[in-house]
């Protein structure tokens, strides 16, 4: 199945660039320019992953994740010029699923939008080096070997996929995988994180998963 993505960019270049990006991924995309023929577009053939630039002319791009939110749980990453920890985590609180800050690099958003899709079922296995996600059978294996995961050891891995290389703030994988529920002073994130960088040093994988002090956590893309 081709996965139909809908793009709501005002920026024509930015839009010519992700549609481009993704068409070659084997995407099918179409653009929106603005916020309101986004929203109509999504109603009359519903997507499966919306790309929304945050700063439309019409209608802010917050807004327009919150009224898509009311009816359907399409993958939404926001595309953003604005880079603070705090703004994310309320885009990710607003509905959002992800983000990318702007400029962003093009195989960092075809990562992006083949984890969310697979996560979504659209696509079935997600491959990173050594690295399989078969997200239909919700396996992993590193160097074909299968890694047994706790549920949410198995949605870190998910989360970290999304864009290899980015580092993902505690608060970001708090709400991400906890609804931000946890406290501020809660060690969860890091004991799970833990267990999850042990289970790939058994399989041989030292240099999977990466910190980064008083920050948070990547994946290290694959060489």
């Amino acid at each position: 199945m081709q996965p139909h993505i809908l793009v709501i960019e005002d920026n024509s270049d930015v839009a010519s660039i992700v549609q481009y990006e993704l068409e070659g991924a084997g995407c099918a995309v179409v653009t929106a320019p603005d916020g309101i023929t986004g929203l109509t577009w999504a109603r009359e053939q519903p997507p499966h992953l919306v790309i929304l630039d945050l700063g439309l002319p019409d209608v802010d791009g917050a807004e327009i994740t919150q009224r898509l939110r009311k009816t359907s749980r399409v993958p939404i990453i926001i595309l953003t010029a604005i880079d603070a920890i705090d703004s994310k985590v309320g885009l990710l609180a607003a509905g959002a699923d992800d983000y990318l800050t702007k400029p962003f690099h093009p195989e960092e958003l075809v990562a992006c939008v083949k984890a969310q899709l697979s996560e979504q079922g659209a696509t079935a296995t997600v491959s990173l080096g050594a690295l399989e996600i078969h997200t239909q059978k919700r396996q992993v294996t590193y160097g074909g070997r299968e890694i047994e995961l706790s549920r949410q050891e198995y949605a870190l891995l998910l989360l970290l996929c999304r864009q290899p290389g980015r580092v993902y703030s505690r608060a970001e994988i708090n709400q991400h995988i906890w609804n931000g529920t946890l406290q501020r002073s809660s060690n969860v994130v890091d004991v799970h994180m833990g267990n999850l960088r042990n289970k790939f040093r058994e399989f041989g994988g030292h240099n999977v998963l990466r910190s980064v002090r008083g920050v948070g956590y990547a994946l290290r893309p694959p060489d």
